[in-house]
């Protein structure tokens, strides 16, 4: 069997960077993006994430425990081989510089459960089974329910954001199990909480929610971000800091494209996200911006090493290397460890 069945991950993920020109601007992606998350790079603004599902007109910030707004003709479209971002100053305003993350679900997905007999409350969105990912939407019940996701295979991370209200992002994430939860958009430590996905893990065919506003209120319209693993290609796990220039490794059987990293014990900090894009040298520094956060980037002079079949840890930054912490983290591929043919990727 081959080490991956995704030879160039950049068909399913692709990080771009681009200057804002204050007008209509298209942006090559090298596919069609169905969620795009962007930060302006160089000054606080919130974070914007769009998708194709709700409509490229509204938008959701990480930052913010704000409900789902409109953008107006200042929006997010996206075409065949990325998208456009129109005049506005947190996506595309002149001469300020931007990061994209994007990502493709590309197949649509709709769920009768009194039809199908798969879960309980009926969900919609678009799904990609090959890369791992579908965006799900669904209206709450306020009571424990099961939902499909459509990815066949179990979400080892999902993020849940009410569109409806006011509420904070929820996360689960599998190294943390489902009695446990994350905000997005804040720095707290992990909780617990079975309101949140019904102390219930996922199946290859369903998630569980509780009645919680962050998941599942009655009559409001919710969304759901689901990633499962695909090796080679993405990988979602935990590992322990160790406080030292000579840092943790962590294998991820591939070199990464993108990280996101956070500490869940012993104190709060935040959300951080580092891609090869912003920091390509691995040369003591590393560019950086916190989902939870509208500040700009900014460098770490603790970095973290993205290598040909992981990433390590090089400094004593307690964010993202706590002595004896646990951190969990999301990661995302440039190059598979070795391609369905035997062809090996190499570090920087």
């Amino acid at each position: 069997m081959a080490y991956t069945t995704i030879d160039d991950p950049t068909e399913y993920f692709n990080t771009v960077l681009y200057s804002g020109t204050g007008s209509s601007n298209t942006i090559s992606v090298g596919f069609q993006p169905d969620f795009t998350w962007i930060k302006r790079r160089n000054s606080a603004r919130d974070h914007q994430l769009f998708n194709s599902t709700t409509g490229a007109n509204t938008v959701l910030s990480s930052n913010l425990n704000s409900a789902e707004e409109g953008t107006g003709a200042g929006g997010w479209t996206p075409n065949s081989d990325g998208f456009v971002v129109h005049q506005h100053v947190k996506t595309n305003s002149n001469g300020d510089t931007y990061v994209g993350w994007n990502w493709k679900a590309e197949t649509s997905f709709t769920n009768d459960a009194s039809s199908t007999s798969v879960g309980s409350i009926d969900s919609a969105g678009s799904v990609n089974t090959d890369a791992g990912f579908s965006i799900i939407t669904y209206t709450g019940t306020g009571s424990a329910a099961t939902i499909a996701h459509g990815l066949g295979a179990a979400p080892a991370m999902i993020l849940f954001k009410n569109r409806s209200r006011a509420t904070n992002w929820l996360v689960y994430h599998k190294d943390i199990a489902a009695t446990k939860f994350l905000y997005l958009n804040v720095t707290d430590q992990a909780g617990t909480d079975s309101g949140h996905f019904n102390d219930t893990e996922p199946t290859s065919s369903v998630f569980s929610v509780g009645g919680a506003d962050g998941t599942n209120y009655s009559g409001e319209n919710l969304i759901a971000y689901c990633f499962a693993e695909k090796q080679g290609y993405s990988k979602f796990g935990i590992y322990t800091g160790n406080n030292i220039a000579n840092g943790t490794f962590v294998y991820t059987g591939f070199k990464p494209a993108f990280l996101m990293v956070k500490l869940i014990d012993t104190q709060t900090d935040g959300w951080v996200m580092q891609d090869n894009k912003r920091d390509i040298s691995n040369t003591g520094t590393s560019t950086r911006v916190r989902a939870n956060t509208d500040a700009a980037d900014f460098d770490g002079t603790n970095e973290i090493d993205f290598l040909s079949n992981g990433f390590k840890l090089r400094g004593a930054d307690g964010e993202i290397n706590g002595n004896g912490s646990k951190h969990i983290y999301m990661a995302f591929a440039e190059n598979p460890f070795v391609t369905s043919t035997g062809v090996p990727a190499t570090a920087r």
